[in-house]
């Protein structure tokens, strides 16, 4: 089998997954080549009281690294981009209750968010092992109606998923900065027969410089160790993590994601210096003279070794 080799990139990532990023090559058959010179950051302003902020401009944001303010060489509103999502739904038999309801409500998110001829969604079902239910797409209504068709049954492979749809999926656009893309995982975040580890899936994510989203299933009102791997997902990418324990919960959910998608900035820069020695850089991302505002974004990048 051939083998698909990464060009050396600057990926954002997170300290807690340096480890992961020593994994071996995947087999796979084709090169995937990445810039290696910018950095591109997906962000999301918010206000005391959790309000998105939207009218910001270049000369709000500051980007640190090593102590240094950064040149930002592109900045954009997030919501003229072309939208990428992975929708991941767990289908195992832990996740019965209310599982019906969760899927039309997840059609009906993406029907409002997907827009013809310029977005597109995929639907991946995890159980025992992950099952591309449908590739990417802006037939909404197809969409709406593959979910609705999905079954509960088997084990949980919710970290294969993530991998599979950023690798196979996600970064299939290029480059990578002219997109948006986000995954939005509905589970109680178990796995119990994935090839991949949380890690190794989370690399992946900042490969495709994916944001993640999660919807708990879990509603025991207590906490359990799926719900952390949800919040560490999102915490880690920019994203978020929603716990609803009512129907009515859900939708909101669902709601409070749309409207993040519409509300997110992109800027692109290039480190200053740059250093391919292969490890994790920092980056702070704040708005200029602004305590009261807060930023959520990955929280820096993985340099090249060249």
């Amino acid at each position: 089998m051939k083998r698909r080799q990464f060009v050396p990139a600057l990926v954002l990532a997170a300290p807690a997954v340096r480890a992961a990023f020593a994994q071996p090559p995947v087999p796979t058959d084709e090169t995937i080549k990445l810039e290696v010179t910018r950095v591109n950051l997906l962000f999301t302003v918010t206000d005391r009281r959790g309000r998105f902020v939207k009218n910001l401009s270049k000369d709000d944001i500051d980007v640190i690294e090593n102590k240094r303010r950064q040149n930002i060489i592109e900045f954009v509103s997030e919501s003229n981009i072309p939208l990428r999502i992975a929708m991941l739904v767990d289908v195992s038999n832990s996740i019965r209750q209310r599982f019906r309801f969760e899927l039309e409500a997840a059609g009906e998110f993406l029907q409002r968010v997907i827009r013809p001829g310029v977005d597109k969604a995929l639907i991946y079902a995890f159980h025992t092992e992950p099952e591309l239910i449908q590739p990417l797409t802006d037939d909404t209504e197809l969409l709406a109606r593959k979910l609705r068709e999905l079954r509960p049954g088997g084990g949980t492979a919710m970290y294969e998923a993530l991998y599979l749809a950023c690798r196979d999926h996600l970064m299939a656009d290029q480059p990578l900065h002219k997109y948006r893309r986000a995954v939005v995982i509905i589970g109680d975040g178990e796995d119990n027969s994935s090839r991949y580890t949380r890690d190794q899936a989370l690399e992946m994510a900042y490969r495709a410089e994916a944001v993640i989203y999660a919807i708990s299933t879990n509603m025991t009102r207590q906490e359990t160790d799926g719900d952390r791997v949800l919040k560490y997902y999102a915490r880690e990418t920019g994203g978020q993590a929603f716990f609803p324990f009512k129907a009515e919960d859900l939708a909101q959910d669902f709601e409070n994601i749309a409207n993040e998608l519409r509300s997110q900035y992109s800027i692109l820069y290039r480190p200053d210096p740059l250093v391919t020695d292969g490890r994790f850089h920092p980056v702070e991302l704040r708005v200029r003279g602004r305590k009261d505002l807060f930023v959520r974004a990955r929280r820096g990048y993985y340099a090249p070794k060249l």
